[in-house]
């Protein structure tokens, strides 16, 4: 496994009230740099625009406690995420169990870590994305309400809202599978009883092998605690 970089975590892009987001487990979310607006608008006229519309950006957030008030310049790095980008010598995908216990990992795959089943998220005006369940994205290690914070491209403050959703694959009952969804309000403290755990694993190189697959596979490692 060889490391490539470290960044943070970045999760969507939002401008002219459209969101473009990416794939967690992909190398394109792990900025080297980090800024509340890392990108400009250019149209037609050949003229480009930095920092004059409410263009956001949104990171995969630490666990740090959220802040009372927006945060601004160093105030905003302890609650950033941080990425690695690796080299694996084989395929890398996330197994979801679809209950409180995380899957194993099947015969021929070594384990990298486990967590929560993280699939969906929504920012302002309902513009979000999703993750594949099959990338390592889907699988954070830690599960929050709120993973993620909203940096403005105006002012460079960054803050959680109250507009802002998270989805996640639930614990499933296996004898319940066909039935009419039962609903339910989880409050603070009981979360982790209905979210779905996975796993993310490492096909070994062996296996890899004789399945025909090629080496040169990357992955990203996000880092949800405060460094």
């Amino acid at each position: 496994m060889v490391k490539l970089w470290d960044g943070y975590s970045l999760l969507m892009m939002q401008g002219n009230d459209h969101g473009y987001h990416q794939d967690l487990g992909s190398a394109g979310s792990c900025l080297q740099k980090f800024s509340a607006l890392p990108y400009l608008r250019c149209d037609h006229t050949n003229v480009c625009y930095y920092g004059q519309t409410n263009d956001l950006t949104y990171y995969l957030s630490t666990t740090e406690p959220m802040p009372m008030m927006p945060v601004q310049r160093e105030q905003i790095r302890p609650y950033i995420s941080r990425c690695a980008v690796c080299e694996a010598p084989a395929n890398v995908m996330s197994f979801h169990s679809l209950s409180m216990t995380p899957p194993p990992c099947p015969n021929g795959w070594n384990i990298l870590w486990q967590g929560y089943s993280f699939v969906m998220h929504l920012g302002r005006g309902a513009q979000g994305g999703g993750q594949s369940l099959s990338s390592p994205g889907s699988c954070l290690e830690d599960f929050r309400a709120t993973p993620f914070i909203e940096c403005s491209g105006t002012d460079g403050n960054c803050m959680y809202y109250a507009n802002k959703f998270s989805y996640w694959m639930t614990v499933i009952d296996q004898n319940n599978q066909f039935e009419i969804p039962r609903q339910e309000t989880l409050k603070s403290g009981n979360h982790r009883n209905k979210i779905s755990r996975c796993t993310v694993c490492l096909k070994t190189q062996q296996s890899a092998g004789q399945g025909g697959f090629q080496n040169g596979n990357y992955y990203v490692g996000q880092t949800l605690k405060k460094h």
